[in-house]
């Protein structure tokens, strides 16, 4: 149980939770994970991001009907204890916790490669620092400013799309949907694609912080998960139609490639800015989940019950929120996370497993099952589709937590 006095403010509007979706999935991800995907699924790279979208949505629907039941802050760490017990819910915030702060420090470094390669540690740190400053001071600090990035990115992306599909050098063919790149490297891409979408968990972990959540919520998840689908589809046929998936595949930076092998070098510049831009909306939404994940696993005593304090004037968790942005600076100065993609990957698709065997719970008529079944499956193949590295790590980083479950559980007076 919350403390009373110690609550969240409920500020945020369905505008706003809609925004703070975009602001955690129009980011970064969109510049970087394309290019990965396009390696490993070649022809089928548009195949590989319908299935991400496919296994996104059913994620989305379980993640929507669980917060209309459980408004509170913590997502699935919340769901999976109220719904399969008080282990699942530690694992779920454990997987949130730890995939969540690796994509912060991916995020923040990638802040710094785009703004000053050469000292990329020092921005990265510096990005941190100002993010975690703007978490702080309230929730709706963070919402104007993420409404400010969606705009700048939104813009950026329209751009590369109309400088890409109206240029001499588009072409259709390009386009050939095939499965040159093996089922194998269908579903590791739609993996690696999965990390562009895995945003919208951050309107349900705000859920203490949404006027009328029961509605909000709702209509906010899916809104935002719409939105970013058809940019996404959009963005991803112009690079195609101008690269191809051989040349997405080698490019360092896929759309400021694109953009000159359109014709128009003197926008790589600008799509270099709104990447950084977008990296920074990213990590500031990122912050936002962890710190209230984090929160919420402190209550239950699962991690130190300091984290749990709630701010008297900002009504923000700020121990939580400063805790986060210590480790994540700590991270992006001493860390090299451009593996971080897989890792995060397979760490929000176990969340979103234990999500969707949650709702499974909900409704016992088969209709209803539908989705939280086909999205419990699509979260497990994908995970372990991922490149081996990344499979490894995150059961290794899976299995540190249920030793920490099961030690607390052993020193907890019976």
């Amino acid at each position: 149980m919350t403390p009373a006095g110690s609550g969240l403010r409920r500020s945020l509007g369905l505008g706003d939770a809609v925004v703070v979706g975009l602001g955690s999935m129009i980011g970064a991800g969109i510049f970087a994970a394309l290019a990965p995907a396009a390696r490993a699924a070649s022809s089928g790279l548009l195949l590989a991001l319908a299935v991400a979208a496919v296994v996104a949505y059913c994620n989305a629907m379980s993640s929507a009907r669980l917060a209309v039941r459980y408004p509170a802050s913590g997502g699935t760490y919340v769901y999976g204890r109220e719904r399969l017990g008080e282990f699942w819910g530690v694992l779920a915030g454990w997987s949130f916790i730890v995939g969540k702060t690796a994509s912060c420090a991916a995020m923040a470094l990638t802040v710094g490669a785009y703004v000053w390669p050469e000292q990329a540690h020092v921005v990265a740190v510096a990005a941190v620092v100002a993010l975690t400053a703007v978490n702080y001071g309230g929730i709706q600090k963070s919402a104007w400013l993420t409404r400010v990035i969606v705009g700048v990115v939104l813009a950026v992306l329209a751009s590369v799309v109309v400088v890409c599909l109206g240029s001499g050098r588009s072409d259709a063919g390009r386009l050939d949907i095939g499965l040159s790149g093996g089922t194998d490297g269908v579903l590791q891409a739609a993996g690696l694609l999965f990390f562009a979408f895995a945003g919208y968990a951050r309107i349900a972990t705000l859920g203490e912080e949404v006027r009328d959540p029961r509605r909000t919520i709702a209509r906010a998840i899916p809104l935002a998960l719409g939105l970013t689908l058809v940019v996404y589809g959009c963005v991803a046929v112009a690079v195609l139609s101008v690269l191809g998936s051989g040349g997405l595949g080698q490019a360092t930076a896929p759309l400021a490639d694109a953009v000159r092998a359109a014709g128009l070098p003197g926008l790589a510049p600008v799509v270099r800015v709104g990447a950084a831009v977008a990296a920074l909306g990213s990590l500031l939404a990122l912050i936002l989940g962890v710190s209230r994940t984090t929160l919420a696993m402190a209550r239950d005593r699962h991690l130190p019950r300091a984290l749990a304090a709630v701010h008297p004037r900002f009504q923000v968790p700020h121990r939580a929120e400063l805790a986060v942005g210590v480790v994540v600076a700590v991270l992006a100065a001493t860390v090299d996370v451009r593996g971080a993609i897989g890792f995060s990957s397979f760490g929000v698709l176990a969340y979103y497993a234990v999500a969707n065997a949650s709702a499974w719970t909900l409704d016992p008529s088969r209709t209803s099952r539908v989705v939280p079944a086909l999205g419990l499956a699509g979260c497990v193949v994908l995970a372990f589709s991922l490149p081996v590295v990344s499979v490894v790590v995150g059961v290794g980083v899976l299995a540190v937590g249920v030793v920490a479950y099961g030690v607390r559980g052993q020193q907890m007076p019976r």
